[in-house]
């Protein structure tokens, strides 16, 4: 199933951890019927570990090899269906020109303190060991203009629930992918 900018209906749900990507990513597949793969569980069933297991086993590089095996996991999902995809991934140039081609990509956003916030709860997700405030405002800056370089759509999730970002979204995909 392709939409109107001849893209299949491959929908990506990017941003930093605690944007809401699970949360929505479920949401969204109740809206649409599709179905939802989530980061991590493509990353656990990959890997047999979570993103904090693999970076304090075995480090960063291979954090990264597995976040990006889990996005390619699911770039591989046939359309339409909804995909959340590892924070981290966007920092590898050729998974950005394979999320151009291949999928319709929606960057979720929230300030630096919102994110660390939502994220600094969840026992599964790495580098929050510190300044978690500190820690997202500097990735957020260097990640902020590769995620615009393949977003399709921009939404923010900050002072709303996920549950009106997912109707958003839904609405958007309903004029693209109908």
């Amino acid at each position: 199933m392709a939409g109107e900018t001849g893209k299949p209906c491959r929908v990506v749900l990017m941003g930093m951890m605690g944007s809401g990507k699970s949360t929505i990513g479920k949401l969204l597949a109740e809206k649409t019927g599709w179905p939802y793969f989530d980061n991590d569980v493509l990353l656990a069933m990959l890997s047999g570990e979570t993103a904090k297991g693999l970076l304090a086993h075995d480090g960063v590089s291979e954090l990264r090899e597995g976040e990006a095996a889990a996005l390619h996991e699911g770039l591989r999902q046939k359309p339409p269906c909804i995909v959340g995809a590892p924070g981290g991934t966007i920092l590898d140039a050729d998974l950005r020109d394979a999320l151009k081609r291949e999928s319709l990509v929606v960057w979720l956003t929230a300030s630096p303190r919102t994110l660390a916030g939502r994220a600094r709860g969840a026992a599964h997700r790495p580098w929050l060991a510190g300044d978690a405030v500190a820690w997202m405002t500097r990735t957020l800056e260097e990640r902020a203009p590769l995620y615009e370089a393949v977003t399709d759509l921009k939404v923010s999730t900050e002072r709303r629930g996920p549950d009106a970002v997912a109707g958003q979204i839904a609405a958007w995909l309903e004029e693209r992918c109908s």
